[in-house]
């Protein structure tokens, strides 16, 4: 290969990453607009789920109203929002349709560009499938989250926590796919042997995707509490209203973990303290054993903002979960997911 061959299919490569990050920035704008979305209650304002006409919003009052009359057949709009106007419901009903809207986008961002790419060959043969794989997760997130939707419009006043939960999840793991394809062809084929010698470190990667999985595992707490409403009780800290734990946490037995707004909340309370303590102790191991380049400016990443994310965690329960502080929440764990999956990226390769 000749250097000229080379510089460009580098160029092509890096090309390839730069449009996945975008498309994980996109995704995490979607979470963002999800979660403003549920904090606004908004997710039920759109009773049918179309994939392609319901991309075009109402046009004319008729539209509207038609709209609305049907919101006004599910529990939530008799038991909690009964006599509201119409142009109260345009204003939940902008929220569910940009999120929905911005799904759609992300299909499109993702597809035709990927349809370039590949013919181009910027995109190989050999990569074609898992990048359709990644394709196909993001429309069963669509499918998942018209599920999740369906799960309050006949019983219920809100969307069931688990489908809540699921719906969250899936979009991470999507995340998570996405920046690791991106970071694969971000990354610059590495040097002799010689010379990674002096750079690398001697860290292993094993507790770097722990951390990954736990901070997984703690969004996923945090859904479940955003679907109990959790956040609104308890509102003092550290104790819980004086208490180390809820009142009553197992009345409802082994699905009290589940479905115990108060138990919801001391475990997501839990799970941070334990995020907050192994970011710390991996950040000083690995300045132990003299682990640099890119792996440490990723654990200093994942240290800045497990600070960030738990100072707001503690604001938003202080202060009863106004809605621009959970949607930070919300963001900056995301981002705290995405740095922690770099860090472990980045520790597979200088292991």
């Amino acid at each position: 290969m000749t250097a000229a061959t080379l510089s460009q299919s580098l160029k092509s490569r890096r090309a390839v990453g730069v449009w996945l990050l975008a498309l994980a920035a996109l995704i995490v704008a979607m979470l963002a607009v999800g979660g403003l979305t549920r904090l606004t209650g908004s997710g039920l304002s759109i009773t049918e789920w179309d994939p392609i006409v319901g991309a075009i919003p109402p046009l004319s009052h008729a539209d509207w109203q038609d709209a609305f009359t049907k919101y006004q057949q599910i529990p939530q709009y008799r038991f909690e929002n009964q006599g509201m106007t119409l142009e109260a419901f345009k204003g939940i009903f902008w929220w569910e349709w940009a999120h929905r809207f911005l799904g759609r986008f992300i299909g499109i961002a993702f597809f035709l560009p990927f349809v370039w790419f590949a013919v181009t060959g910027a995109i190989t043969r050999k990569d074609w499938p898992r990048m359709l794989l990644l394709f196909v997760l993001g429309g069963l997130q669509g499918f998942v989250g018209w599920w999740m939707v369906e799960s309050g419009l006949e019983t219920r006043v809100s969307v069931s926590q688990y489908r809540l939960a699921i719906h969250l999840g899936m979009a991470v793991i999507l995340l998570g796919a996405i920046l690791w394809v991106a970071l694969e062809y971000l990354r610059v084929p590495s040097p002799p042997l010689g010379e990674r010698a002096r750079v690398r470190g001697t860290a292993s990667p094993v507790a770097a995707y722990a951390f990954v999985g736990l901070v997984f595992v703690q969004m996923m707490l945090g859904a479940l509490v955003a679907g109990l409403h959790a956040g609104l009780v308890y509102n003092t800290w550290p104790s819980m209203d004086g208490r180390v734990f809820p009142e009553n946490p197992f009345a409802q037995g082994w699905l009290s973990f589940f479905e115990n707004s108060g138990l919801a909340q001391f475990d997501h309370r839990i799970a941070a303290y334990a995020v907050a303590i192994f970011a710390w102790f991996f950040w000083q191991w690995l300045r132990r054993h003299k682990v640099g380049g890119m792996a440490a400016r990723a654990a200093d990443a994942v240290l800045v903002i497990v600070f960030i994310q738990i100072v707001l965690g503690i604001f938003t329960l202080l202060w009863q979960v106004p809605v621009a502080l959970a949607a930070s929440h919300q963001i900056v764990a995301a981002l705290l997911f995405s740095a922690a999956l770099w860090q472990a990226y980045e520790l597979k390769h200088t292991s």
